[in-house]
């Protein structure tokens, strides 16, 4: 299976500034026995991110805040996660600009998932802008609004939309040892 190539930047980029303190994520350290293959970083509250963490095996919530794996050689993979609001993607924006400003380089940003915060399709201002915060990450996905997820269901496979599973297979190709997947 192809893997979804990056479409935007793979690694931080010399010049960006880095967003105001008060506006950047937090880190948190943990331990070596602590490191995950995966790591879904939510932008902000309510973004969905435990939910995905239901479809990728063995993969960790990190809380809104940046793992910084303490003594290990490797960078934590991280896939941020926000809602396809105003709210949700202007900290997805933020979030990546503390990437690609250098400040987190103990972590791989291999791209952004945007769940749908309402069904049907985005306003045009919204969709633009998603392309716009979208092209500063490696790759984007968009999860479209699932009824049964607001209703409190776990996530399965099995009766996720095609998007859904198409993240999952991406994320799992990436993963793949020897996989040609984005580093820092």
């Amino acid at each position: 299976m192809a893997t979804a190539a990056p479409t935007g930047p793979v690694a931080p980029q010399r010049g960006v500034p880095a967003p105001d303190t008060v506006d950047q994520l937090p880190v948190v350290q943990y331990g070596p026995g602590e490191a995950r293959p995966l790591w879904w970083l939510g932008a902000h509250g309510g973004a969905g991110e435990s939910k995905l963490a239901h479809l990728v095996e063995h993969s960790q919530v990190a809380d809104h805040a940046w793992p910084h794996l303490v003594a290990s050689p490797r960078p934590a993979p991280v896939v941020l996660v926000a809602r396809s609001s105003y709210d949700g993607l202007r900290a997805a924006q933020v979030a990546a600009t503390q990437w690609a400003s250098g400040l987190v380089p103990f972590v791989n940003v291999l791209g952004l998932v945007i769940v749908a915060d309402a069904p049907g399709r985005l306003p045009r201002p919204l969709r633009e802008f998603a392309q716009i915060v979208g092209g500063g990450v490696p790759r984007t996905w968009t999860v479209p609004w699932i009824e049964s997820w607001r209703l409190g269901e776990e996530p399965s496979l099995l009766s996720v939309p095609r998007e859904v599973r198409r993240l999952v297979d991406d994320l799992n190709a990436i993963l793949q040892p020897g996989a040609g997947s984005t580093t820092n």
